[in-house]
Parts: structure tokens; C-alpha cells; sequence
């Protein structure tokens, strides 16, 4: 038996968003677990199945994350994993929201998920212009639903730039749950 204590998670977060946007990638950036633990999942370079990983945020806190397969033929994964998860990270790449982002923006919708936080991915591939015209697009695209209100929190996974920053984003959800 360990001597430190150990904090279980209070939340569960899940991810959202278009094939290759990033999202397996950011997990693993934050949490230090690789999400895709299939073969299949490795050698296609996609997330087929659901992924799970423990992240502990500034303050103390500790939440599961459950990563979701982004392509349309996996929709049913990721309707299954985004039930009954307390927030999602929306994650959109430096191209902008694709038809998958927003058919998981609608699950979320659906499933009434009350709070999401969008992590702008591959920031690291364009200039700040693009990234700031990228969250406009973004930002409009919420406007009108419940989540108008997102923090949109640029990042490059793979740099580790932006992690704080959208650490510090989750770990102000879980302070309002």
C-alpha cells in the first residue's frame, strides 16, 4: 500500500472531433498514456476503438479522460464513449471544423453535455493570424448553442505548448461541477 494518497477521479472528460485532428495525440500529451492500444489502431494510424487515461490537474484534482474515434464509420464508439462523460474537449485542428466535429458537436448536444472546452490543435503548423482566425471560426460556429461560452485554448501537443494553459481550463470545469 502506497503512503501518498490517491486521488480518484472526480469527472470524466471525453474527447470530440474530426478524424485527424488530434486528438489520441493530445491525450497522450496530457496524460502520458497512449489512448490507441490496438495493433490495428497503431499501423492505421486511427483511433478504431475507445481509449482511457487518468490526467491529475493543477489544484489536485484528477479526472478520466476517454478518447473517441473520429472517423464516420466509428460513430457509435464515440456515442458510446461520450455517454455519460461530465465535459468533452472539442478538438479542432489548424483546418477548421470538419463534418465530424460538428456531428460530435451534435452527440455532445444531445447527450447534454454541459461543458466543453475546445483545444485549437497543430498550432504549430501555421502562423498566430491563421490560429486567431481559426478560433474566430470556431468561436462563430459555437455561438449560437450551449457551448457559445468555450474557451478556446491554442495548442501544439507534440511542442507541449498550450498543455498548461488548457490544464488550467479543465481544471476550472471541474471546479464548477
Amino acid at each position: 500500500m502506497s503512503t501518498h494518497e490517491y486521488n480518484e477521479p472526480s469527472i470524466v472528460i471525453g474527447t470530440a472531433g474530426h478524424i485527424d485532428h488530434g486528438k489520441s495525440t493530445l491525450v497522450q500529451a496530457l496524460t502520458g498514456t497512449d489512448p490507441d492500444r490496438l495493433a490495428e489502431e497503431k499501423r492505421r494510424g486511427i483511433t478504431i476503438e475507445l481509449g482511457f487515461a487518468r490526467l491529475d490537474l493543477p489544484g489536485g484534482a484528477s479526472v478520466g479522460i476517454v478518447d473517441v474515434p473520429g472517423h464516420e464509420k466509428f460513430v457509435r464508439q464515440m456515442i458510446a464513449g461520450a455517454t455519460g462523460i461530465d465535459a468533452a474537449i472539442l478538438v479542432v485542428a489548424d483546418d477548421g471544423i470538419m463534418p465530424q466535429t460538428r456531428e460530435h458537436l451534435a452527440v455532445l448536444r444531445l447527450l447534454s453535455v454541459p461543458q466543453i472546452v475546445v483545444a485549437l490543435t497543430k498550432c504549430d503548423m501555421v502562423d498566430e493570424e491563421w490560429a486567431e482566425f481559426m478560433a474566430g471560426e470556431i468561436h462563430a460556429a459555437l455561438a449560437c448553442g450551449p457551448y457559445a461560452e468555450a474557451e478556446i485554448i491554442p495548442v501544439a501537443a507534440r511542442e507541449g505548448r498550450g498543455l498548461n494553459e488548457l490544464k488550467a481550463a479543465l481544471a476550472n470545469i471541474v471546479s464548477r461541477q
